[in-house]
């Protein structure tokens, strides 16, 4: 899905250069909102559901229009991006990316992104006559989505004064280790293909493996070079929110990840991910990614925090 990094078509619609300056006045905690988390878990179990969503699979396809039915019964406006991209085992993949999108007229804008598909192999499991299998993806990456999904079903409910927009990435999870290219293929087309030209948020927030029992989120490296008053912003809005033992502030990972390609794109983008040591949690890339993983208590703790966030902006 994503590496560990060593420190040192478009169917809707230019990038701009962004400094990282953010408005950080937050109110005070409590007039968001309540993000519901078992409404966020039964998000998850649905996209299971499905089966792993793998590009090319029914599992895919099915989940895709799932997801599409969501955005367009909560969103102001749906952009469904399609493409095909070329993998690094020469695989050509129709891959689709969902851009849900509330208050589109506002100029202040704020981004979340999270992938939907899951890796096709679990190179990591611990028993080798199963690493050829794909991967549920229950934590990577149906937990963001989500929790975006729950966010979409409140800013319906309530839309905020800022402009909102949900990026919902394909073919994240097929890439190979020691070739950071090879990952994030959907959001590597959607950085260079904006749904709107000259597409200018004040900054974005990745969600990646946000629903495991335990999960810590500590700043991350290239998070902190690219757009750390982002990073204060989202672990001072935690805090506030009652969250600080799960976005703690100790010094973070450095990942290739989604943000990565957004970030040279010129938008300011962080990544809120749960890593431990010098990997992430246990059932990472096996087939132990399931439901079972999920604590619908990690959901709500990230869900609030970016609710908080959004409607205090």
């Amino acid at each position: 899905m994503i590496t560990t990094a060593a420190i040192a078509l478009n169917a809707c619609g230019g990038n701009t250069q962004h400094s990282d300056r953010v408005q950080t006045d937050t109110k005070q905690a409590g007039t968001a909102p309540a993000f519901v988390a078992d409404s966020a878990f039964a998000h998850v179990a649905t996209q299971c559901a499905f089966g792993p969503r793998v590009p090319g699979t029914p599992a895919h396809r099915q989940c895709a229009a799932w997801l599409q039915a969501q955005l367009t019964r909560w969103c102001d406006t749906l952009c469904v991006q399609h493409a095909h991209v070329t993998t690094f085992d020469n695989t050509t993949l129709d891959i689709t990316n969902l851009i849900g999108s509330f208050n589109p007229q506002a100029q202040q804008r704020l981004l979340l992104v999270a992938h939907w598909d899951c890796r096709p192999w679990a190179d990591e499991d611990p028993d080798p006559a199963r690493r050829h299998d794909p991967v549920m993806g229950a934590n990577d990456a149906a937990s963001g989505v989500a929790v975006m999904l729950e966010l979409a079903r409140l800013l319906h409910q309530r839309h905020p004064a800022v402009g909102v927009d949900l990026l919902m990435t394909d073919a994240e999870d097929w890439g190979q280790e020691g070739d950071d290219d090879s990952w994030v293929l959907g959001t590597q087309y959607w950085a260079t293909h904006p749904h709107v030209p000259g597409y200018a948020p004040a900054f974005g927030i990745l969600l990646d493996m946000v629903g495991a029992k335990d999960a810590r989120f500590a700043p991350e490296y290239f998070s902190m070079e690219y757009a750390p008053s982002a990073v204060r912003l989202v672990w001072d809005t935690a805090r506030e929110a009652g969250f600080g033992s799960t976005f703690v502030s100790t010094d973070g990972g450095a990942v290739t990840d989604d943000h990565i390609p957004i970030n040279r794109a010129g938008i300011p983008c962080i990544d809120i991910i749960d890593m431990r040591g010098t990997g992430f949690f246990e059932a990472w890339h096996t087939t132990h990614d399931t439901l079972e993983g999920i604590d619908p208590a990690t959901l709500k703790a990230v869900g609030q925090t970016l609710a908080q966030l959004i409607y205090n902006y």
